[in-house]
């Protein structure tokens, strides 16, 4: 049985926010006088990660999704609950904590811009203790495996923004660390790059059974990565399970589009009792209800000649938008 190596309990966080009056004026009544009042963002959340799991955390922005993520890996403190990452208390900042995890933010850096990406990773392996053969070999496996050899002695500054991605990660994984928190990886990166670095981060936890907590804009990570994902809304946990699930419950109908051989059997299978949303000539689109779609399918086949037939699901993107829309989304 698969161990729980992040464990989440009665989890808040609030920030204490001032807000001062424009001009002048604002400015020194603000200074002598500070007026500030506490925000929670984070609300009494609950959730456990099995080692090996890649989980995608969904919500809009301003949801807390970053929060959560900082929290986890000790960037900041929580107001209120228990966090702990395998077996640690994230804040108080443990060395050997420290060498189980990774983070990585699509809009921020750690490489240094004049220098070649090897310089950098070289100066990480430094950081944790590795020796300059373990450094090189892994140096060598994971450049390797993001297909970036002969980017390693370029000035980072002259690198794409797909190879400077790249770089990062592979600076982020050189420790080779069991916990993966990324948050927008693939951010700002052409449909290629996010293409090759999902491939990267899939085939990574294939081969070291690294947990990764993830969390994008771009549905085809989620849908590429993801089994289980949690959806945040507001500051709480609206949804947490199989992302297959959370589609079939959002969208729980399929449109079939049915080509008949003339448009005298459309007419029939139109006054067979299916709702209909649209039709043209020889052509017909039903909508039916996932639960019943086999039992469809048998009535038309055998009760009614056709050339062909489609089964169209709407777009994953629009269907994760319309929970990203909804302020209270009832799962």
């Amino acid at each position: 049985m698969e161990k729980n190596i992040i464990d989440v309990r009665n989890l808040s966080k609030s920030f204490d926010i001032s807000s001062k009056e424009p001009g002048l004026k604002g400015t020194i009544k603000h200074f002598f006088r500070r007026k500030t009042k506490r925000l929670k963002v984070i609300k009494n959340i609950n959730f456990e990660i099995k080692e090996g799991e890649i989980v995608g955390f969904l919500g809009a922005n301003g949801a807390g999704k970053t929060t959560i993520l900082k929290m986890l890996c000790g960037l900041i403190y929580p107001s209120e609950g228990s966090i702990l990452v395998s077996g640690y208390l994230p804040y108080r900042r443990k060395e050997n904590f420290l060498k189980n995890i990774t983070l990585i933010m699509g809009q921020k850096q750690q490489l240094i811009w004049d220098l070649p990406p090897i310089e950098s990773f070289y100066l990480n392996a430094s950081i944790y203790d590795l020796d300059k053969f373990e450094a090189k070999k892994r140096i060598k496996k994971l450049s390797d495996m993001l297909e970036i050899s002969d980017e390693l002695f370029i000035p980072v500054r002259k690198l794409s923004l797909g190879q400077r991605m790249k770089s990062e990660l592979l600076a982020a994984l050189i420790h080779e660390p069991n916990i993966l928190f990324l948050d927008e990886p693939t951010l700002g990166l052409d449909i290629n790059a996010q293409s090759n670095l999902r491939r990267f981060l899939q085939k990574y936890n294939e081969e070291t059974n690294a947990t990764i907590c993830l969390t994008s804009h771009y549905m085809k990570d989620i849908t590429s990565l993801c089994k289980r994902v949690i959806c945040v809304q507001n500051g709480s946990i609206s949804y947490d399970g199989k992302l297959d699930r959370l589609l079939k419950k959002i969208s729980p109908i399929k449109e079939i589009l049915i080509v008949c051989r003339s448009e005298h059997d459309a007419m029939q299978i139109e006054k067979s009792g299916f709702t209909v949303k649209n039709k043209s000539k020889n052509e017909i689109t039903l909508k039916v209800e996932n639960n019943y779609i086999t039992s469809a399918l048998k009535t038309i086949l055998n009760n009614f000649d056709i050339d062909d037939l489609y089964i169209n699901e709407p777009p994953v993107d629009e269907i994760i938008g319309k929970i990203l829309n909804k302020k209270d989304y009832d799962f």
